[in-house]
């Protein structure tokens, strides 16, 4: 009996092996640390979209839909937000009065049939700047939808619009995901950060579709619309000083050319997102992320956060935690509890995996925001430790990253897997520089968050112990890129998820960056496996289950 056993547990661990041999999977880590550097014959960065390009340019007249995005709620319902009428760029505006357009969608599960219908609510905001030679802004009429009771796993067709107005769109369609469970996921799921609207930034846009996502996940900094003045020029840089007004400009209908731009993919597939420092778009008087919590649509209600900076939302078995890092993150603050509560709702046997998102990374190696928000992960780090957070992702820095598991920058078998991918094509161009390269280690003050104080501090252990920089690659940095582009995650089932990050430059076919198995508690499936190995169709369930 003891070495049948023995043969069982060989039989399956080689099982596990041999599917496995071609991508390496996390139960082989920690890496040593590999670096790509920037490949100089590929420009940093590019420039934006012209005003005039028929991807971005307004298409549509009077009341006719725009900018159409779904977004997930529960896993029986689904928003749709849309946008109707002309917005207004002029140093006097008129905002438009929402109630002259009605809020409706037309669906049902046969194309051309349109049984069911939901009325929802509409909106204006506005962006102003009441200075000599600035322009204030107001919105077209923005629509939000709720649609309720839908069917798992489900092909629904629909339109949006007016219709007592004649003004609905054309026929489209999406697929609820799967309800919640251990052997439910998503097909695909696409993630990025820091998109903005360049010709790198539609690459990226034309590589994800090709990938054909269910789940678009994208970590902040969307448009970029605060990279410009009020009148439409490019400021000089982001932390640029702005001389005719006391606060930071932003080119709203920049957001508008955004929504166009994102259509082709948002009508069908849902966008889920969280706000990055380039949503913030001070307003005199304090207002802040007006524009953000105007057009995203988002399951804050759902999730019990009241509060579109911060939510969670559950697509088949993983959960998926979104948290705002430019509002208070302290463990007194109202976040944290939220967090707490949300975390501990959380049933792993129904949704095994936990997925967690916030725009700046805590683990990052580049000089570029350096160590930003280290006050941010000293608040929030251990409690996403101790409910066993299995992949982290984030943007911010401008490059590709993904970390060994670790847990107070020391190597953790039980930590999660941080991943950057704030490569998605913007305005600012790729970060090449890594701290740890000769003469590029940041003063323990250059990097500044938008959002709470500097916590610096020297490492007190390990290589780098007495330093703010480590003098080579840190240990936790796996595989760091100076690429634009962007990543799939692949939930196959309880154990395994296969991510893959794709680069801009390649020729996008079976060509990667970077592939790996993130695997989570192989050890007690790796036993009720084995024991399941005395019947003969055993191996079959094994490989199945694992792929």
């Amino acid at each position: 009996m003891a070495s049948s056993w023995w043969l069982s547990s060989v039989i399956c661990i080689m099982a596990v092996r041999i599917a496995v041999a071609s991508i390496p999977t996390t139960l082989e880590g920690p890496f040593q640390p590999v670096t790509v550097q920037f490949d100089p014959s590929l420009r940093q960065g590019s420039s934006d979209l012209p005003q005039n390009d028929s991807r971005i340019a307004k298409q549509v007249t009077g009341n006719y839909p725009e900018q159409i995005a779904l977004a997930l709620s529960t896993p029986d319902a689904m928003w749709i937000t849309w946008i109707t009428g002309n917005a207004q760029l002029a140093p006097q505006v008129v905002p438009l009065d929402p109630t002259t357009v009605a809020s409706v969608v037309q669906y049902g599960t046969k194309s051309g049939n349109y049984s069911l219908s939901a009325v929802g609510t509409s909106l204006v905001y506005n962006q102003l700047y009441p200075f000599p030679g600035l322009l204030n802004y107001t919105s077209g009429i923005i629509h939000h939808v709720h649609l309720t009771g839908l069917t798992p796993n489900t092909k629904y067709f629909y339109k949006c619009g007016d219709p007592s107005q004649g003004e609905m769109s054309e026929e489209y369609n999406f697929t609820t995901l799967p309800l919640p469970g251990p052997d439910s996921y998503p097909s695909s799921i696409a993630i990025l950060g820091d998109l903005g609207l360049t010709y790198n930034s539609s690459t990226t846009l034309d590589h994800i579709i090709l990938n054909n996502p269910s789940l678009l996940l994208l970590v902040g900094d969307l448009s970029y619309a605060n990279n410009y003045l009020t009148t439409g020029e490019s400021a000089a840089c982001y932390s640029c000083s702005f001389p005719t007004a006391p606060t930071h400009e932003t080119y709203q209908p920049h957001w508008d050319n955004w929504g166009r731009f994102m259509q082709p993919l948002t009508t069908t597939v849902p966008m889920m997102v969280i706000e990055g420092n380039h949503e913030i778009e001070t307003q005199v008087g304090g207002a802040t992320f007006v524009s953000y919590k105007s057009r995203f649509s988002v399951p804050a209600e759902e999730s019990a956060s009241n509060n579109n900076l911060y939510y969670s939302f559950t697509a088949g078995g993983i959960h998926f935690i979104m948290l705002g890092a430019y509002v208070d993150y302290n463990r007194t603050g109202i976040q944290y509890n939220w967090l707490l509560q949300d975390l501990a709702k959380v049933d792993r046997s129904v949704t095994p995996w936990l997925v967690a998102t916030w725009h700046p990374p805590w683990y990052n190696s580049y000089s570029s925001h350096y160590r930003e928000v280290e006050c941010m992960r000293l608040q929030m780090e251990d409690l996403l430790y101790s409910y066993g957070v299995d992949v982290v992702f984030s943007g911010h820095v401008h490059a590709y990253e993904r970390c060994n598991r670790v847990y107070n920058y020391t190597l953790d078998a039980s930590g999660p897997v941080y991943i950057t991918v704030g490569d998605g094509g913007n305005i600012e161009q790729i970060e090449i520089s890594h701290a740890d390269d000769v003469g590029q280690c940041p003063s323990p003050d250059a990097n500044k968050p938008e959002y709470g104080g500097i916590c610096p501090f020297n490492f007190s252990s390990g290589p780098a112990a007495g330093k703010f920089c480590w003098n080579q690659q840190p240990e936790w940095s796996a595989f760091r890129e100076s690429s634009f582009g962007h990543g799939i995650l692949q939930v196959v089932n309880s154990t395994h998820a296969l991510w893959t990050w794709h680069r801009n430059q390649d020729v996008y076919s079976s060509a990667v960056g970077d592939q790996i198995y993130i695997a989570r508690e192989f050890g007690a499936l790796a036993i009720i496996l084995c024991i399941s190995l005395a019947s003969p169709s055993s191996q079959v369930v094994l490989m199945d289950y694992y792929f």
